[in-house]
């Protein structure tokens, strides 16, 4: 006989889970007591936004569900933040609350919530466990929704007397071949015809986006590029898909698009989107391409057949996962020599020249300095995290992702996600460099997970960028309240002493002069480091100055 919640553990060590982020409640109490047993570290977070955000990000790098533990009531409400990022960013990920106990359902209980209707519209599946002889049922059927097609957040509900309540159920145990994701195999006339399409067209186009990727298909569909003289771009904030000093790299698709590579999409005459939804922030809130009927033939591929359609039209649709169409479509053998050698290359030359640093500001030369050091010395399968804000330009614009694996950001743009994200990055990948860039204001939505990267040795790299207010708001305010400043302004602590304060190491650094030094310090120092960088308030974006707006 096993407890319910001896049984949610089970399924996790079934499922060959490594760790799971949680903040403690007595709701489930019988889970954390068969944690205490069992070979799943336990990461214990701060806030549950901090810990849903983690298991967000370990699904990003993994593929596989990012677990997160939380209380009922108050505890849900703040891990949904995680849930909104996993869900938007087609991230597999469960989330397990505490419940009131089922007997006592429908009385506005203490912390009673109907977690169907509060996460209905932003997870892929919401249910409620309301046996322990169900338990093995629920979270197989959690981990395959969680993973299957387009992934996105699962949430499970644990009631009181479920998680105390013995069973002689047979716990999961599931063989290794069961719990990998469905591929999604292109048909071969799709191929035919892909291939065909794109051997007639003169100025094609390839979006990379999405998720499911791994490192062999991102390999294998940079071979295919390279074979049939595909230029390539990445959608937002899916930079690591493709190497950004291959010739075939033409930019990124998103906020602040060069306007060379923006003309280039609305006059290809094929366009793929591999694996992409091209939502509103990639498709410049929905005017590169006309809606439902693009301007140019366009090959869609998705692992979900219901964003195949959705908003656009396509000449050819197909249903497919990136891992099962990159290794049909290195297969593949063109039927003569492409000629797109010389459109190419001037498209690579214009992604060098847009992202070049000579084109920031003079007043964000500590700024300029802070990339340009960080691009010579930090290695290339460094893991470098974001949350929202402008300082994210300077990252997005100018640093060159090379490896899959290396980015992680919120398709989603949720502020206080890149802390987090470094976090659960570092303790995957404890033995690579995890760099966190936040702003100000970004940072202070969740700082208070520097403890748990303190408390769990993740030497993460964090680089809050100050320029006391909130940025992009103020930009935003200038451009439609011009001269009326309301709301965005920012106090903000001693960070360095922050992080002082926890035994780690903090310095401030206010020139850009002073920065390779200070990095350098944080690198050596062997833990948890955080360099509070304080920038001219005047440069809202490498680009753009507040001046100018007023």
């Amino acid at each position: 006989m096993k407890s319910g919640g001896q049984l949610v553990v089970d399924a996790l060590e079934c499922f060959g889970t490594g760790r799971v982020f949680c903040v403690p409640g007595e709701s489930y109490l019988p889970v954390l007591d068969a944690l205490h047993d069992s070979a799943i570290a336990t990461t214990v977070c701060r806030q549950e936004g901090g810990a849903a955000m983690m298991a967000e990000a370990w699904g990003k790098l993994t593929g596989e569900p990012g677990i997160c533990l939380v209380t009922r009531g108050p505890g849900a409400a703040n891990a949904s933040a995680g849930v909104h990022i996993a869900s938007q960013d087609s991230t597999p990920m469960i989330l397990l609350v505490g419940q009131i106990a089922t007997r006592r359902r429908h009385r506005e209980m203490f912390q009673e919530v109907d977690y169907q209707q509060f996460f209905g519209g932003m997870a892929k599946w919401v249910a409620e466990i309301e046996s322990a002889e169900r338990v093995p049922e629920m979270m197989s059927r959690a981990w395959h929704v969680a993973t299957s097609g387009r992934p996105g957040p699962v949430v499970l509900a644990l009631p009181e007397d479920t998680l105390q309540q013995l069973s002689d159920v047979t716990p999961l145990n599931a063989s290794v071949e069961s719990l990998r994701q469905t591929e999604i195999w292109p048909g071969a006339d799709q191929l035919t015809q892909l291939q065909t399409m794109i051997e007639q067209a003169e100025q094609p186009l390839a979006i990379v986006g999405g998720s499911r990727w791994t490192a062999e298909a991102v390999a294998q569909f940079t071979a295919f590029a390279e074979r049939f003289g595909l230029p390539v771009a990445c959608s937002f904030r899916r930079q690591m898909l493709f190497d950004h000093t291959h010739g075939h790299y033409v930019g990124d698709i998103g906020l602040g698009i060069s306007p060379k590579l923006k003309a280039r999409v609305q006059s290809s005459d094929l366009l793929l989107l591999i694996c992409a939804r091209f939502s509103e922030i990639p498709s410049q809130d929905f005017e590169l391409l006309n809606v439902p009927q693009p301007q140019c033939p366009l090959i869609h591929v998705h692992p979900d057949a219901g964003e195949l359609g959705k908003l656009y039209l396509p000449a050819l649709a197909i249903n497919a996962s990136p891992t099962a169409l990159s290794s049909e479509l290195v297969k593949l053998t063109p039927s003569g020599e492409h000629r797109r050698a010389e459109d190419i290359n001037t498209l690579h030359q214009q992604y060098v020249a847009w992202s070049s640093l000579e084109h920031a500001l003079p007043s964000t030369t500590t700024m300029q300095t802070v990339i340009a050091h960080i691009i010579k010395s930090v290695p290339a399968d460094s893991i470098v995290c974001n949350g929202a804000g402008n300082y994210a330009s300077w990252v997005h614009r100018f640093y060159p992702f090379q490896q899959f694996g290396t980015q992680l950001a919120p398709t989603s743009g949720s502020m206080g996600y890149g802390l987090p994200a470094a976090i659960a990055a570092k303790l995957a990948h404890p033995e690579k460099t995890v760099l966190a860039f936040a702003g100000d204001g970004c940072f202070q939505m969740t700082m208070q997970e520097f403890g748990t990267a303190v408390e769990f040795g993740a030497a993460v790299i964090v680089l809050v960028i100050d320029n006391g207010m909130y940025g992009t708001i103020r930009m935003h305010q200038e451009q439609n309240f011009p001269g009326r400043v309301s709301g965005t302004d920012l106090f903000s602590p001693d960070f360095a002493a922050l992080a002082k304060s926890y035994g780690a190491f903090g310095a401030t650094v206010e020139s850009g002069e002073a920065f390779p030094a200070a990095f350098n310090a944080a690198t050596k120092s062997g833990g948890p480091a955080l360099l509070h960088i304080k920038v001219d308030p005047d440069a809202l974006t490498p680009t753009l100055s507040l001046a100018s707006m007023q």
